[in-house]
């Protein structure tokens, strides 16, 4: 990838990426949604489910200068294996989340999980956020998602304790509000939270209660972070609902899932000792630094086997 390509972080951009995704999936192929699919999830063996996160393809489009075309995303990860693509809520149309639903269910693959931004550090304010969502949830569990993963918005700086108290109480009920509708909170982090020895990391987790606040474990961000994944799970590995899997090399993020700076095989067999949520969703994301040597399908098909060979083993 070139140097100047617009991908160093996942801040400003994703949120940029967001705005511009919404289009592409109320241009798919409406369908009626096929309600609550899966809701007898409490099978005696956890399935393994293997996905895979919208923002490293549209990434890839925008790098390519094309626009991104979800039902060939959906396709491309029937194709190569996966059972799911994790994209982004809209909380502001929340047919639209039924209607991405009915978009997997028609290519064979399931919903199982979205991600949401949402600003929940302003006293006074953190509640409407958390109504809205929990509004736009209730059709997401109707169209037969499991998890919902939350990050909450970065200001620029550092949150004040206040803020913090806030921001987790506001988690407190999203999570209650989230279990009542039978879907699972999992909160995400990206560097901001994991400032200052991982501060805002701690601090929401200290603070709230692992049944109601769960975890979408990042692995990469909270290495990058300067949280040992290991020391993570034996903090926090009670809370895993769904995971995201990224590799680096000397720092930089590799094209697929495979060897490198974050240690998979021991993350896997933590995993599988302690019985933990089996939803992992690859996110092929880029920065600045990352080299491109294949396909996005390609390295999607190669990231699959690498879970098949680490995780599913």
């Amino acid at each position: 990838m070139s140097a100047t390509a617009p991908f160093a972080s996942s801040g400003q951009t994703r949120r940029q990426f967001i705005r511009q995704l919404v289009p592409a999936l109320a241009a798919g192929a409406m369908v009626s949604p096929v309600a609550a699919l899966g809701a007898a999830s409490g099978a005696a063996k956890p399935r393994t489910l293997v996905g895979s996160n919208i923002y490293g393809w549209g990434q890839y489009a925008q790098r390519e200068n094309r626009k991104l075309d979800v039902e060939e995303v959906i396709s491309a990860l029937r194709d190569t294996g996966y059972d799911y693509l994790e994209s982004f809520m809209d909380a502001a149309r929340p047919e639209e989340n039924a209607r991405f639903a009915a978009q997997l269910r028609t290519k064979g693959l399931q919903p199982v999980s979205l991600y949401v931004g949402a600003r929940l550090h302003e006293a006074g304010k953190a509640g409407e956020v958390v109504n809205k969502v929990l509004a736009a949830a209730k059709v997401c569990r109707e169209a037969g998602f499991q998890v919902l993963s939350c990050n909450a918005d970065p200001i620029g700086r550092e949150k004040t304790d206040e803020e913090l108290k806030t921001q987790s109480a506001a988690m407190s009920e999203l999570g209650e509000g989230l279990n009542a509708l039978g879907l699972r909170l999992g909160i995400h982090q990206h560097l901001p939270e994991m400032a200052n020895k991982a501060r805002e990391f701690h601090y929401v987790f200290d603070h709230t209660k692992p049944g109601v606040v769960g975890w979408c474990y990042d692995v990469h961000w909270v290495w990058k972070g300067g949280v040992m994944p290991l020391d993570a799970l034996r903090q926090y590995g009670e809370r895993v609902v769904t995971w995201h899997l990224r590799q680096s090399r000397q720092g930089i993020w590799w094209e697929d899932l495979d060897k490198g700076d974050v240690d998979y095989v021991a993350v896997a067999a933590y995993a599988r000792e302690h019985k933990l949520p089996r939803r992992f969703s690859v996110e092929l994301a880029l920065e600045n630094g990352t080299k491109i040597t294949r396909s996005v399908v390609e390295n999607h098909r190669r990231s699959r086997e690498f879970v098949r060979r680490v995780f599913e083993s």
